[in-house]
């Protein structure tokens, strides 16, 4: 054999391992695509599934839901709404809920902003110490502080108020509010801010005509977050407002129509009910996916 003939012999083995490399590496990730895929509709599939057979029994009869609980439902009973609406309280629940969401979103976004503006851009001494002491309140589950809670907002004078809940809703939700926004702040360019000062506009301008609008993304994905979590909420109203029904929240309301539905046989209000108070968060979800997703990826980048 030639040198010319090596030398062409040993070029194509070193084309060859190159490209049996690539088929490899193809096959690995084509595995994991499928795996990775298939886990995802597994999991879409857990979550799904069960939404839709609580929204197609909502309009069953309660014989439907016993014979047939997997079949689809005879015709469309709105009329389960309306009494699940009506007699079982949903309307009302769902009007308390609206009412103590809508203030305590108000004030974390309010105070979570501004407290997370000011660690994010101004020196001052104590300044880490301050904001370890806000991001640690994540450390610490709602149900270890309910029974010094309870004595804290009873001798206030606020146990069994809609202000009371609002408030432990808020500061329940500010440190996370403050550890994102911080991070968020952090990424706004400095630039626009110096030359907003050089302008003449104050502080308290600066925040809210021009960092405020500049953070938008990051505001509306935790707005999101803390509706949701404070909509589902269950611990915090049920040690908080007990006594009055009247004013109790959707969870409450939802807890006591499970009970009483239970016991009436009354399923389809129940399917109803719950199917109603679901709704709000779907619709959150649905609707403002794309800001959840780009305010994520955002706070990133620079």
């Amino acid at each position: 054999m030639t040198i010319l003939d090596k030398s062409a012999a040993e070029g194509a083995a070193a084309g060859e391992r190159p490209a049996s490399r690539d088929r490899g590496l193809r096959r690995e990730i084509g595995v994991a695509n499928v795996f990775s895929h298939g886990f995802l509709l597994v999991w879409g599939a857990l979550t799904v599934l069960p939404l839709l057979w609580m929204f197609l029994s909502s309009f069953k009869s309660d014989a439907e839901i016993l014979s047939d609980p997997w079949g689809l439902p005879g015709a469309l009973r709105f009329e389960n709404w309306a009494r699940a609406w009506t007699e079982a309280h949903i309307g009302r629940y769902f009007l308390n809920s609206s009412i103590v969401v809508a203030g305590s979103l108000a004030l974390t976004m309010l105070f979570g902003a501004t407290a997370a503006y000011v660690f994010a851009r101004y020196e001052f001494r104590g300044r880490q110490v301050v904001y370890y002491l806000f991001v640690g309140g994540m450390m610490f589950p709602v149900f270890l502080a309910l029974v010094p809670l309870f004595f804290v907002v009873r001798n206030a004078g606020l146990f069994g108020t809609w202000t009371g809940l609002v408030l432990v809703y808020a500061a329940y939700s500010l440190p996370f509010t403050v550890f994102f926004l911080t991070a968020f702040f952090r990424t706004l360019p400095t630039a626009v801010a110096e030359a907003a000062l050089i302008d003449g506009c104050g502080h308290f301008r600066l925040f809210f005509r021009v960092m405020l609008p500049m953070a938008r993304p990051g505001l509306i994905s935790i707005a999101i977050f803390n509706f949701l979590s404070q909509w589902n909420q269950f611990l915090l109203p049920q040690v908080l407002m007990q006594g009055d029904d009247s004013k109790w929240v959707l969870a409450q309301g939802l807890a006591a129509l499970a009970v009483s539905q239970g016991y009436e046989g009354d399923y389809s209000g129940l399917f109803a009910g719950l199917t109603i108070a679901t709704l709000p968060v779907l619709a959150v979800y649905v609707l403002f996916q794309r800001q959840v997703q780009s305010g994520l990826t955002a706070g990133q980048l620079k």
